[in-house]
């Protein structure tokens, strides 16, 4: 550790995408030197605060709030740390992945199998392979998550303004995110919005995201819009799904709360769901993305079907080149929620 004094800074309203923002992430937008585990760490031990009182990694922070920095690490020196290096082969792999980029923005086409961010057993991450892009300010930073399992469009930020702002679009919902998935049976209706509450809980040896009371402490507000695509008979439905809100698992939780889970999902699924999944990964792949741009504009950006999304189209049928590119974008009138 640094010999650096113990700071107090506060959560500034005035920068775009500080409210509502992780604490995690917050930190690393300021020392992108950080690691996941170090943060989480200093968390653990009480070295950070927040209002003088513990706060975990993925506290939400409030613009006013009074965040305590202790002596962090320190930034590797330019070479000094060979172990550590990106090999070749990970350098072109990451590069690879490259959907668009610019000098402010970066947007990945995220395999599924391949961890945003690394933990004590996962060593190979999306943050790992950004090393490929440089160091310290030159490292492209985080700006919204992905499911392990969950293929397609992730965005990062190349300066700490521009992953501000692109944070700001999320936290704002100006950032129109529409993901593909395969699930049980047909909806009915065949589009709308489901608004239901969700929370995490431990349910036998796991903890899961389940769905709760509005008036469950623990509840957050949670809506996902929903529309039906294509059907392969009453066996199975292709749908376009658009997350409101950004919780976790959210999508996944939300389709198996209306009895519809997505093909391929061991954590979030049933018996029908098993049955018709054999062989199959999770079925759920971020397609599209349109969000603001940092300077000016909007970016609009799709992402390929992975190798698994395509083995279920081809055993169900589907071709998706019968999709809109935003299948949201059309009169609303008429939409049906569920509860």
């Amino acid at each position: 550790m640094s010999a650096r004094e113990v700071k107090t800074l506060f959560v500034d309203l005035a920068e775009a995408g500080e409210d509502g923002v992780r604490l995690d992430r917050w930190f690393r937008r300021r020392w992108p030197q950080l690691t996941q585990i170090q943060i989480q760490k200093l968390a653990r031990s009480g070295q950070i605060r927040v209002d003088g009182a513990r706060a975990k990694a993925d506290t939400r922070l409030q613009a006013g709030q009074q965040v305590r920095v202790p002596p962090l690490p320190d930034a590797p020196t330019p070479g000094g740390d060979t172990k550590k290096a990106l090999s070749p082969r990970d350098v072109a792999f990451a590069r690879s992945l490259v959907l668009y980029e610019d000098e402010d923005v970066l947007i990945l086409n995220k395999p599924a199998g391949l961890a945003v961010q690394g933990g004590t057993k996962t060593t190979h991450h999306v943050d790992k392979l950004l090393s490929a892009w440089g160091e310290g300010l030159e490292r492209p930073r985080l700006v919204h998550r992905l499911d392990r399992d969950t293929s397609g469009v992730l965005v990062l930020g190349k300066t700490p303004a521009a992953a501000a702002k692109l944070s700001g679009a999320f936290a704002r919902r100006k950032a129109q995110k529409t993901y593909w998935a395969l699930v049980v049976g047909t909806p009915h209706p065949t589009e709308g919005i489901i608004n239901i509450p969700l929370a995490k809980k431990g349910i036998n040896d796991r903890e899961m995201i389940v769905p709760v009371d509005a008036k469950d402490p623990k509840g957050e507000v949670a809506e996902t819009e929903f529309v039906t695509l294509s059907r392969a008979g009453p066996r199975v439905s292709w749908m376009a799904l658009r997350p409101h809100t950004g919780r976790t698992h959210q999508l996944r939780a939300h389709m198996l709360a209306i009895g519809h889970p997505i093909l391929g999902d061991p954590k979030y699924g049933d018996e029908k769901s098993a049955a018709l999944s054999q062989g199959l990964q999770l079925q759920l792949h971020a397609r599209r993305l349109v969000i603001p741009h940092p300077s000016a504009g909007m970016i609009a950006v799709e992402a390929p079907l992975s190798r698994e999304m395509k083995e279920g189209f081809q055993r169900f049928g589907f071709d998706e080149h019968e999709a809109d590119p935003d299948p949201f974008d059309r009169k609303r009138g008429g939409r049906s929620s569920r509860r």
